[in-house]
């Protein structure tokens, strides 16, 4: 489960900070139990994002069963996807 605070406050990190390796890595260090991935948005096909600002749309990842999957309940959600949004798109 990933509260929706903790969502908010992750959006905004992102939004203020620029999607980046290193907003990435701290990221990473200050939520420890979130695992984190970065990609562009044009490498997901399905799902939709939870949270989305200028440059970057949020995901949430459900890895409870053996293959991983995109969804949009926090509740399930052990990861996040943050997808950059090329500026053409």
């Amino acid at each position: 489960m990933i509260a929706e605070e903790r969502l908010d406050q992750i959006a905004e990190v992102v939004r203020r900070a620029g999607l980046s390796t290193e907003t990435i890595g701290a990221l990473r260090e200050a939520f420890t139990d979130v695992h984190f991935t970065h990609c562009s948005d044009d490498d997901i096909s399905v799902g939709k994002p939870v949270r989305s600002a200028e440059g970057f749309k949020l995901y949430l990842v459900d890895g409870r069963e053996h293959c991983l999957v995109l969804t949009d309940d926090p509740a399930n959600a052990t990861g996040i996807v943050l997808a950059e949004v090329d500026e053409e798109d």
